[in-house]
């Protein structure tokens, strides 16, 4: 009943290593970080907009601009060579305290981009 809640009734949603939905737990690709970091800047055409980007800290900030408006932040970090870390944050703009899954349903888009673009590692074997 939380998960449900969470899912829908929330204007944030971030990925983490044990997510308890598992479409939302951290994704490793085998692909070296920069393909990864400049397939992630690219997931977000006009009229989304780069707030800020590191490339040292393996962090790109999204001002997103699609259906509705969201803040998203990218992170993107090499675990080992050619196996590369993919987490996200979105929160929504969406002027109240819910988004009715919008925010989740955003990465679980990002991440099925990715999943197509790159070969997806578990590092748990």
């Amino acid at each position: 009943m939380k998960g449900f809640l969470s899912k829908y009734f929330s204007n944030h949603s971030e990925t983490s290593e044990n997510h308890r939905d598992s479409s939302l737990e951290t994704r490793y690709y085998k692909a070296k970080r920069d393909e990864i970091f400049h397939a992630v800047e690219e997931m977000f055409p006009p009229p989304s907009e780069k707030a800020a980007v590191s490339k040292e800290r393996g962090e790109i900030t999204i001002k997103y601009k699609g259906k509705r408006k969201a803040f998203v932040v990218a992170t993107i970090i090499m675990v080992r060579p050619f196996q590369t870390a993919v987490d996200f944050s979105v929160t929504t703009d969406s002027g109240g305290p819910v988004d009715l899954g919008f925010s989740r349903n955003l990465i679980v888009e990002c991440y099925a981009k990715l999943d197509r673009q790159f070969p997806i590692y578990d590092p748990k074997k």
